[in-house]
């Protein structure tokens, strides 16, 4: 039989009466091989910590974290047929390259969950992360062409989308109702057991870097599970901290935030330092534990493992650029990686001032001043800054703006780290929810967004609207925010090379992966406070109450980064300079041209708006910023 226990969402109770004492000894023989140091405190939970741990469980319900028995038997039967599938494959295929059949049915092959499902801790309709191991006979070619073929004979299979090439080459596909990311690696193995073990680090040798990049999510999942005390605990208190992460706005790897691996080491860590508390003990002691911790210190669940099979890992005695990430978390597994790679100064400085809300919040609760649900209330951050940058991307049909708008998703982070490096912008604030606008065809072309959730609206099927040049014209339209915080007042922010440079990216991006179409455009807009109502319903702007932040919070500044001058990438005949005056009500554009300076246009600003690459001479540029 296939290997049931890597299906496993290992969804137990983790409120059960023998955890309390009765694991001390084991937890003591853990401490002398889990995590780099010693544990703080030893102790056990008190009546008081099972009290509240039932109250965060409860606490949790409404938010949909937990599936019932029937949602979990049908990913079950899910990744259950899956894995048939994959077995029918490889057995096809081996007897297609003249193996004999007798051998054919015997060379194995598995289907691996890993991340959130595989740790136990996936959320009602969350999509799942697998990966497809074969023998060495099956190629990667092989997997894209012959088994994505037969993915699409099957009557389950919705939307399959291969993403061949991808750092992490993967096909996505819709499972009888389950988004599942299946990766594939090959082993330079004969046949695949049943119940075969990828933890052994001498899997990897002689593999080529995408298959060991595809094996890096099991291995480092079954190693943070293999390295904590207590897994029920472990759980509960990462389901937690992940809800307060996402309420917050600080969950998605590709913005500089945490992504999900990163949240399971950091909650790793502190059940490794208090082995024996229970989940609400564990939540509080995690703000109390990374409110202080002294970054760039990383953090570890061991010691690196010293294995010499070439392949690049994180270790800057070695590489120097390690020596100058912000928040490593490295990964246990090797080849070792540091999953934060993308984090900034601005949204460390983020993570850390909600760490410290979290401290007082959590500190509260224990005092029994306020329930768990004031840790999950999430803050409006409409009320926070009072500038803005809206970033626009639009194109002409529902499957364009999907791939369009994660595109440019990836290169955000790219634009607030050159928004940092402005000697006048100290933070650069960038909120990880992408709003979805109506269709600008119903209001007169302007973006207006829905509900937070809501998907992509469907265009009705036909020829794309076209303008009087017979040029497509954009229909949908995505928006990220970003608020600022500058320096002082009384200063003119030069926004234009930083602008220019993102748009460029990311155009030479699309190009690159043949992503553009007609119709697709990106802009970026300054905004102020006040004009907000344009974009976002009034719901989405009421004041929370709840929230006790300052506006334009100025949390501690994070170590000096290096000022580099920039060589302009315009001529002076064509720079858009941001007016900013603390003290006025507007901000001003002057686009400075041969002519003299001139008054700013009604209209809202945008920046270079791209297109067809035939649609726009080389030498045109579009690229202002207006503030009205």
């Amino acid at each position: 039989m296939w290997p049931a226990s890597q299906y496993s969402s290992q969804h137990v109770n983790p409120i059960q009466s023998n955890q309390a004492r009765g694991n001390d000894h084991q937890n003591q023989q853990n401490l002398k091989t889990l995590g780099m140091t010693s544990a703080i405190s030893m102790a056990g939970p008190k009546p008081i910590d099972i009290e509240k741990t039932n109250e965060l469980k409860e606490s949790l319900i409404p938010y949909g974290v937990f599936e019932s028995e029937a949602e979990l038997h049908h990913r079950m039967e899910v990744l259950g047929a899956l894995h048939r599938i994959v077995r029918q494959w490889i057995r096809e295929l081996s007897a297609k390259k003249n193996m004999p059949p007798s051998v054919a049915d015997t060379v194995g092959g598995n289907v691996y969950t890993f991340g959130s499902y595989r740790l136990g801790v996936h959320h009602r309709g969350a999509d799942i992360d697998a990966l497809c191991v074969a023998p060495r006979h099956i190629d990667r070619s092989d997997y894209f062409q012959s088994f994505y073929e037969l993915l699409k004979q099957q009557p389950q299979v919705k939307d399959l989308r291969p993403v061949e090439e991808a750092f992490v080459p993967v096909i996505k596909m819709n499972f009888d109702g389950i988004e599942i990311d299946l990766l594939f690696a090959r082993l330079a193995l004969k046949e695949i057991p049943d119940s075969f073990d990828l933890r052994d680090d001498m899997l990897l040798k002689n593999l080529d870097q995408k298959c060991v990049r595809s094996l890096n999510g099991c291995r480092v999942t079954d190693e943070i599970l293999r390295l904590v005390p207590n897994i029920d605990n472990f759980r509960l208190t990462l389901r937690a901290i992940k809800l307060w992460a996402k309420r917050h706005g600080i969950y998605s790897n590709t913005l500089g935030y945490l992504g999900g691996v990163s949240w399971a080491m950091l909650v790793a860590r502190t059940c490794q330092l208090y082995p024996n508390a229970w989940p609400a003990t564990l939540v509080h002691k995690f703000f109390l534990v990374f409110s202080q911790w002294k970054w760039p210190q990383p953090v570890l669940l061991k010691q690196p493992d010293e294995v010499n099979l070439g392949f690049p890992h994180w270790d800057p005695r070695v590489n120097v650029s390690d020596r100058f990430h912000l928040m490593p978390i490295i990964t246990p597994a090797y080849p070792q990686q540091n999953s934060t790679f993308n984090v900034s100064a601005s949204t460390r400085s983020v993570i850390m001032e909600e760490f410290r809300l979290g401290l007082a919040i959590t500190d509260e609760i224990m005092l029994g001043k306020c329930g768990w649900e004031r840790l999950f209330e999430a803050p409006n951050f409409f009320t926070l800054y009072k500038h803005f940058i809206v970033l626009l991307a639009s194109s002409a049909d529902a499957d364009s703006q999907l791939q369009w708008c994660g595109l440019v998703e990836s290169k955000i982070r790219h634009l607030i780290g050159t928004l940092e490096r402005n000697q006048h912008i100290t933070i650069a604030h960038i909120n990880p929810e992408c709003f979805n606008s109506v269709p600008l065809s119903t209001n007169n072309g302007q973006p207006l967004a829905l509900p937070p959730g809501s998907p992509v609206p469907e265009i009705p099927p036909g020829e794309p609207a076209k303008n009087e040049n017979g040029e497509v014209i954009a229909n949908l339209c995505s928006m990220w925010f970003i608020g600022l915080v500058f320096e002082k007042s009384n200063v003119n922010v030069d926004l234009t090379n930083d602008i220019k440079s993102f748009t460029k990216s990311v155009h030479y991006q699309a190009e690159n992966c043949s992503v553009l179409r007609e119709g697709m455009s990106i802009e970026a807009r300054h905004v102020r406070r006040k004009q907000l109502h344009q974009y976002l319903s009034p719901s989405l702007l009421k004041k929370d109450g709840a929230s006790k932040r300052k506006t334009e919070p100025a949390p501690p500044p994070p170590p000096p980064v290096k000022k580099t001058k920039r060589l302009s990438e315009t001529s002076t005949d064509d720079v858009s300079v941001l007016s900013y005056n603390e003290d006025s009500n507007s901000s001003n554009l002057y686009e400075v041209t041969s002519n003299g300076a001139q008054p700013p246009t009604e209209q809202p600003a945008t920046t270079e708006t791209i297109t067809k690459p035939e649609n726009v001479p080389e030498h045109a540029s579009t690229s202002t910023i207006a503030c009205t």
